[in-house]
């Protein structure tokens, strides 16, 4: 019982940053295999991904009353990465992790210095006009993190986010919002293997989901009402939070 109620502290955590900026699966993922050592991986995974999409549902519901979602270019990437999404999980015994982690950590470091030089990067929401070339890189932006988030999963969010005012000129609270939609499609991927597969813990899943909506509703009333600025902040920080995991992994 005691360890439940310390993986929905973390599961509000958790919740509460992804819905500003994405990033839960940092607090979430941890804290299932410190609190359960015995258990497979699989479920561990499984049930995290009950938990994440039960917030997810709820800070895009959030959004979605507050802000305008450009659903021309976030419908046909949520689509593409929902397929996508599958075609990594299929491949993900093919491509070695320890592959994958110098190339993100150095994407990763690029984003959060293009981020620091660009002062007005993400500050400002202008998008541009929605024709047939921005629809074409949705579908691209939503296949390639759908195939990441399946085939490696971590700094999704912050993928999306930066993808989204790079290509669109979204600021971050809007490209924080579409990123959420995106992220529903990738983990509604993940669930549709999971729970055929029986690798949920449903006894542990449904607590930690409850505590990550609770989470993911105050973090979506946070930065709505802190606005661009803040999401900017926060951004960073869960940025340079992956940058030093991801390099204390490679190189220590």
């Amino acid at each position: 019982m005691t360890e439940i109620l310390l993986l929905c502290l973390f599961a509000f955590f958790a919740g509460l940053i992804d819905a500003a900026v994405g990033g839960g699966g940092l607090i979430q993922i941890p804290a299932l295999f410190n609190f359960m050592p015995n258990v497979a991986p699989a479920s561990l995974f499984g049930t995290n991904k009950v938990a994440a999409v039960a917030g997810t549902l709820f800070a895009a519901r959030s959004y979605f009353k507050r802000v305008r979602i450009a659903w021309t270019l976030v419908l046909p990437a949520a689509a593409s990465a929902f397929v996508m999404a599958f075609a990594g999980a299929a491949t993900v015994s093919m491509v070695p992790k320890s592959v994958l982690k110098p190339v993100v950590f150095f994407l990763l470091v690029a984003i959060a210095l293009y981020t620091l030089w660009k002062k007005d990067f993400g500050k400002l929401h202008q998008p541009v006009a929605v024709g047939s070339k921005e629809k074409t890189i949705a579908v691209l932006i939503g296949g390639a993190i759908g195939f990441y988030d399946g085939l490696f999963g971590p700094g999704t969010g912050s993928f999306l986010i930066f993808l989204f005012i790079r290509f669109f000129a979204f600021d971050f609270l809007n490209a924080s919002a579409a990123a959420k939609f995106v992220n529903i499609a990738t983990n509604a991927a993940a669930l549709a293997f999971f729970v055929p597969a029986g690798y949920v813990l449903w006894q542990v899943a449904l607590p930690m989901a409850a505590a990550n909506i609770v989470g993911a509703i105050a973090g979506s009333w946070l930065a709505m009402h802190k606005g661009a600025g803040f999401v900017r902040v926060l951004f960073l920080v869960l940025v340079t939070t992956l940058i030093m995991k991801l390099g204390y992994e490679i190189f220590f």
